[in-house]
């Protein structure tokens, strides 16, 4: 057994993507779009939606929640893992990426399972639990990816809407690295360490 994780090179994710990866002609067309974009660093990989998929169908999850949809890949992804009678509802305050999300989810047939919510994700997510009347444990899984500055909030706000033994994922929870330099302070490591 090694004693450190194996490093991942080019070579190595070119080989887990081939072997690994089953992405619908739509998804990958998402992304080719999406790396066209500014700030197209943001989308994550095939394998990470993959791999988010496999979190859905391991939870049987049938409410999810995405807080930071960017053009929609990660949704589309667990939408497909989910199956027709799942629901997730995305929170995002760009409306263009959003409208680049609806046409592709459109495309891979999952757009009547996503609900797309314009505007700031702290009220989204309040919103969210005065529908319920309070705290509401209606949400499988809750998928953090949005202003990292933000994240504590979110955190407790998933908290009120995700179910006892559901799962709150956060991403760049390592921010490649830097959450493990004391001397980083940049804001966003330092938002990120606070909730991880």
């Amino acid at each position: 057994m090694a004693l450190e994780t194996l490093a991942m090179t080019a070579a190595l994710r070119e080989y887990i993507v081939r072997e690994s990866v089953d992405e619908p002609d739509a998804l990958r067309r998402l992304r080719e779009e999406t790396a066209t974009l500014p700030r197209a660093e943001m989308q994550i990989s095939p394998e990470q939606g993959q791999f988010m998929g496999w979190l859905v169908e391991l939870l049987d999850a049938r409410q999810v929640l995405e807080i930071g949809t960017f053009t929609g890949y990660s949704a589309a992804c667990m939408a497909l893992a989910m199956g027709a009678g799942g629901k997730i509802v995305t929170c995002d305050i760009n409306d263009e990426t959003t409208e680049i999300a609806r046409r592709y989810w459109r495309e891979a047939g999952v757009d009547a399972q996503i609900d797309a919510r314009l505007g700031p994700a702290v009220e989204t997510l309040e919103s969210l639990k005065a529908e319920a009347g309070g705290p509401s444990s209606s949400f499988d899984l809750a998928f953090i990816d949005a202003d990292k500055e933000s994240y504590s909030r979110y955190y407790e706000l998933c908290v009120d809407v995700v179910r006892s033994g559901g799962v709150i994922g956060i991403d760049n929870a390592l921010r490649g690295g830097q959450v493990a330099d004391p001397a980083d302070s940049d804001p966003s490591t330092e938002a990120v360490r606070a909730v991880t």
